[in-house]
């Protein structure tokens, strides 16, 4: 008995799973939420989804491809900002993946529905609403239990919400409760968040990201004089700081319009950019204080 696949319900069925899968990959991880790039990400996937029903293209359907093709998904979405990260977020998206399809492949089967599954490539004559509850449903409870997990793996205080938003721009990131960062503006006392530059790169003018770098971070002062030649140094200022090992130490900070820590505004905050990694199985990308 032959079936009829109609490719963009294919096409349209495995970029709602993708995109799905990659959000929740990205929120476990602690990643950047760009999501421009995770939907471009869920539309390669997608792509490869159709092309595996291709004539003269069913070498697509070996494993070496599929893997292929999540690794490419997972560098469209997030990038690479290190090989470390990059690594984890993709073994994150597999777990994910098998969770969440078995879970959709559940549903399908108590609803009682008949479908094809080629090459690992779901194709399901589900009807949309029962998609779209299942595969909310299993995200949800992805979200909820992984990210449990990645708090109970993590050393300190608890990993919260962090929205930060300028101009057109906004950023979404995880951030460690860190009872030992008592940052705060010397001006105006305002709390001061130290962040990843990579993590809230999106909110930055692109002049000041085309030469802004982990080494010229590394002096802040000779920073703020380039940004403030660019136009944008009323957006930025130094913060002092003190850490073990270093007795006095300034950091490039940068005012966001709006900043929320699980959902509740934060006025003044401060943004400080720090030049190197702030968790090794990045779990998060940034620390605010209690």
């Amino acid at each position: 008995m032959e079936t009829t696949i109609y490719i963009d319900s294919l096409f349209v069925l495995n970029l709602i799973i993708n995109y799905l899968l990659l959000l929740a990959t990205a929120k476990v991880s602690g990643s950047p939420i760009n999501r421009w790039r995770i939907f471009a990400g869920a539309a390669a996937g997608a792509a490869y989804a159709v092309a595996v029903f291709l004539p003269g293209l069913k070498f697509l359907q070996m494993l070496p491809c599929k893997g292929a093709f999540a690794l490419l998904m997972v560098l469209i979405a997030f990038g690479v900002r290190s090989w470390r990260a990059f690594i984890r977020s993709v073994l994150l998206f597999l777990a994910i993946s098998f969770v969440f399809g078995g879970g959709v492949m559940a549903a399908w089967l108590i609803f009682g529905g008949s479908g094809i599954l080629a090459g690992g490539v779901p194709y399901l004559p589900i009807d949309m609403k029962t998609l779209l509850l299942t595969a909310g449903i299993c995200y949800v409870l992805l979200a909820v239990v992984f990210r449990r997990l990645a708090k109970r793996g993590t050393a300190g205080g608890g990993l919260v919400e962090v929205e930060l938003s300028m101009k057109d721009n906004k950023v979404a990131l995880t951030a460690l409760v860190d009872t030992g960062n008592t940052l705060h503006d010397p001006l105006t006392n305002a709390p001061v968040m130290v962040a990843e530059f990579e993590s809230v790169r999106p909110l930055l003018p692109r002049e000041v990201t085309a030469f802004i770098n982990r080494e010229t971070l590394k002096d802040p002062a000779r920073a703020l004089e380039d940004i403030a030649l660019l136009g944008h140094g009323r957006y930025f200022r130094l913060i002092p700081y003190q850490a073990v090992g270093v007795s006095s130490g300034i950091l490039l900070a940068f005012r966001p319009d709006s900043a929320a820590v699980n959902s509740k505004r934060v006025d003044g905050m401060l943004i400080a950019l720090s030049p190197t990694h702030l968790s090794d199985s990045s779990a998060y990308s940034a620390l605010v204080g209690a």
